[in-house]
């Protein structure tokens, strides 16, 4: 194959996986903004987390174990 052709194939290329990706990260924000209308997460809560770092602030979800 010729340097041209190779170019081309990797434009095609970068072309596909930037669209490929465009379309994962709208699911994937989709995603997230269905989870919090449906009240299952607050991710608003989880924006305070880096403001919220004391030993003594509240805990934002308690982890449960499921039993075997």
């Amino acid at each position: 194959m010729s340097s041209e052709t190779l170019q081309t194939l990797q434009g095609y290329g970068f072309f596909v996986l930037l669209v490929f990706m465009v379309v994962v990260l709208y699911y994937y924000w989709f995603y997230l903004h269905k989870q919090q209308k449906k009240g299952e997460r607050d991710y608003e809560k989880y924006g305070r987390l880096a403001l919220d770092d004391s030993l003594h602030d509240e805990v934002l979800e308690n982890a449960t174990r499921r039993e075997r």
